[in-house]
């Protein structure tokens, strides 16, 4: 079965999960501080050997006094010389604990007037291998074609995903393959094969570059072509993924206005990238990213990264929420628009279950976690992203947007941080949000809400009126919060100010109230049984994702302590019984989640699945052909369960067979 939640990297190394603080962060932290202005390289890329040869021209200001410089790049590369603009040698030592060159200029160059240093280094990039991020593909190449990631640190970068450049990069590579940049492009053949090149004129990230070899399927849809280059997907995913791209580049260039390009490339990279990664105009995505059927929340924070990222981005690291929360809500913000609201919101419950798996530290601290891991997913991009939602619920849906549509407009082509995006939602909405950005991008606490209210009969016909409390445990706590009174009719809404620990609410209803409930569209980030019991499963899908089965066993516990009934929990247990061989068990824990709560729904059709895969390798085929029958009965989907049940029906299911050496 294919994992129904989303898929974790299985390539995240044990550092990913309990390193907060990576030693290239330190190192960055620690930097003199010079701003790099452009990148002119020149590099040479041989897929069969796996190897790149490159100079890289870099125009840089020093902003303070200094005699060296420090640049991060990846540990497969080697230099062999650097050189100012006149040519003379400069003294390079390599720190490949953490990534870094070091180089001594020996004069100390006046602030403020551009320097130049002539990069020469060269080396071979296997996917994983001495990658700046332990586990995660981020720089590869192969005889299939080749994929140069900016945080793969394939050229020196400075002020990793804060310090905005400009770009001309030339790549030649062997006649049977094309190189896809960013920017204005152009190619010419040459001796040895096809020069590419590329021109990037306005301060941004265009460091990212793919190498592939066939054809493009070029779709056109909202009068805009995207290319699509897949290798794993079938032609009609790859059709699905150019209309959607092009569906998603017209609705954000309405609500924030036009990108540096409206054409896309979507291009796949290998199993070890991320699920998704963005530079201008290209999108990147893994075969996990893209799966077995259209992932609109993973292809629209990427199309939303022309937008938050591209055009404006954090001015560093803590403040990454203003690049990765944004382009996940925005993502969700077009599922709302394409999906429906139903589909919106199963889509923030999710988000909102990821944002609570890691409360350790504040969103305005994010610059502390390491690049790609679990835990800064879950702050910068999910709990991003409830910011987001929560300040639209804050300040209203046009204020919301307006502040998206200016965001882009006012601070295009440059950096910004939080209390740059705060001062301007202040001057749209004409709200002091300085309570607001406190408690969710400086704060770590979450609220959990209690509530009592009376009804009491208004005289004359006049309806109804509650009297209430709201206590939770913040004194520091300040919202508005919305009221739902459910009634003999249509249910009705307010909106009421909850501050500290105790607030007291009078709200008239004209239908008899049956049952006062607040927060009822879960707008407000908080805790509850429900939500501790979905985290605790949510971290142990993480720590299965790592390898870590006991670890995860664990969590799983942690849910069903809350919720003994809880299906999803007993599903999850034993799906790791099931991974290591322990069918009894396995099957003990498929019986309890078809006996729990059925919530999901799918755990059902799932469970009877499983149970029939547990019978057909202990021999007991009749037994199997009946939970693959009940599963068909279910006519639950999820996830092409009908097809897998149908499937096993057919043809008992066998385990794959493991090949072990003996010595």
């Amino acid at each position: 079965m294919k994992t129904m939640t989303t898929t974790m990297h299985r390539f995240m190394g044990a550092a990913a999960l309990l390193l907060l603080v990576a030693g290239g962060v330190r190192a960055q932290e620690a930097r003199p501080l010079f701003d790099v202005e452009s990148y002119d390289i020149e590099a040479r890329v041989d897929p069969l050997s796996q190897t790149i040869e490159a100079r890289a021209q870099v125009r840089l200001i020093p902003r303070e006094d200094t005699t060296s410089l420090i640049f991060d790049l990846h540990n497969g590369l080697n230099v062999s010389s650097v050189t100012n603009a006149e040519g003379g040698e400069l003294s390079a030592t390599r720190y490949r604990q953490d990534f870094t060159v070091r180089v001594d200029l020996g004069l100390m160059p006046p602030q403020g007037q551009p320097l130049t240093l002539i990069f020469d280094y060269a080396g071979r990039l296997a996917g994983v291998e001495d990658s700046p991020v332990e586990g995660v593909g981020l720089a590869s190449i192969a005889e299939q074609g080749a994929y140069l990631l900016y945080p793969g640190r394939w050229f020196p970068v400075n002020g990793f995903a804060a310090d905005r450049f400009a770009a001309n990069i030339n790549i030649t590579v062997p006649k049977e393959y094309k190189v896809l940049g960013s920017g204005i492009g152009v190619s010419e053949t040459v001796d040895d094969g096809v020069r590419y090149s590329y021109e990037f004129s306005q301060p941004s990230f265009p460091g990212s570059v793919a190498i592939v070899m066939g054809d493009s399927l070029d779709v056109e849809s909202e009068g805009i072509t995207t290319s699509v280059y897949f290798n794993s997907a079938s032609e009609e995913l790859a059709r699905e993924y150019g209309e959607a791209t092009g569906e998603m580049v017209s609705f954000f260039s309405e609500k924030f206005g036009t990108p540096y390009s409206r054409s896309l490339t979507v291009v796949e990279v290998g199993d070890y990238a991320p699920n998704g990664y963005a530079a201008p105009g290209l999108i990147f995505l893994s075969p996990y990213g893209i799966g077995p059927a259209l992932n609109r929340q993973v292809l629209g924070t990427q199309v939303a990264h022309q937008w938050w990222r591209s055009i404006v981005s954090p001015g560093n690291r803590n403040h990454l929420w203003l690049d990765d929360g944004l382009a996940l809500y925005s993502a969700l913000l077009e599922i709302e628009d394409y999906e429906g609201e139903e589909a919106f919101e199963a889509q923030l419950k999710a988000t909102r279950v990821e944002s609570l798996t890691y409360t350790d530290i504040p969103v305005g601290q994010a610059g502390r976690l390491p690049d790609f891991s679990p835990e800064i997913n879950a702050l910068a991009g999910a709990k991003g992203a409830m910011v987001c939602s929560m300040l639209r619920w804050v300040i209203g849906d046009d204020a919301f947007l307006e502040t998206l549509k200016q965001w882009a407009a006012r601070r295009a082509w440059t950096s910004a941080i939080t209390a740059d995006f705060q001062e301007l939602a202040e001057e749209i909405s004409s709200q002091d949000l300085q309570p607001f950005f406190l408690q969710w991008i400086d704060s770590i606490n979450t609220p959990e809400f209690k509530q009592e209210y009376t009804i009491y009969r208004l005289g004359d016909g006049k309806g109804f009126r509650v009297l209430g409390k709201v206590n939770q445990d913040m004194d520091t706590f300040s919202m508005p919060v919305e009221l739902m009174i459910e009634t003999e009719g249509e249910p009705e809404y307010h909106r009421i100010d909850v501050r500290g620990l105790s607030s007291d609410f009078t709200v008239d209803a004209f239908g008899k109230p049956k049952r006062v409930v607040l927060d009822p569209k879960d707008r407000i980030l908080r805790f509850d049984d429900s939500i501790r019991v979905l985290v605790a499963i949510r971290k142990g899908e993480q720590l299965v994702g790592l390898g870590y089965y006991n670890e995860a066993l664990q969590e799983y516990q942690k849910a069903l302590d809350i919720s003994r009934y809880s299906s999803l929990a007993h599903y999850r247990i034993a799906e790791v019984f099931f991974l290591q061989n322990n069918y009894q068990s396995a099957a003990n824990e498929f019986r309890e989640s078809l006996n729990g709560d059925q919530e999901p729904t799918w755990t059902e059709v799932w469970a009877h699945i499983h149970l029939g895969k547990i019978f057909d390798v202990t021999g007991q085929r009749e037994r199997a052909v009946n939970e693959y029958q009940l599963a068909i009965r279910t006519r639950d989907d999820t996830a092409a369960a009908q097809e897998e049940a149908r499937k096993f029906l057919e043809k008992p299911y066998r385990r794959a067979r493991r090949t072990e050496r003996v010595y």
